[in-house]
């Protein structure tokens, strides 16, 4: 799950010159991830995760590492 957020990531939303580096506990947000950043990867994650990421539950602390993502998606509704 963390490489497929990984790739998702540091391809379509976060420049870095070395994704390979960033680590699973690293801020994503000191990273460059913005608001309109976060609502992508949430429609990516529910699509490819085949879950629910309620709005109420968009908060910093949920998209801040690949670790709090993946989190928050295992505990995530199953659409």
């Amino acid at each position: 799950m963390k490489e497929k957020l990984r790739h998702f990531i540091f391809s379509e939303l976060i420049f870095h010159e070395a994704p390979e580096t960033f680590g699973d506990a690293d801020d994503l947000l000191e990273a460059g991830l913005d608001s309109m950043g976060i609502m992508r990867l949430i429609m990516f994650a529910e699509k490819e995760f085949s879950v629910t990421l309620p709005d109420t539950e968009i908060e910093p602390n949920n998209v801040r590492s690949l670790n709090a993502l993946e989190q928050w998606i295992q505990l995530a509704p199953r659409a």
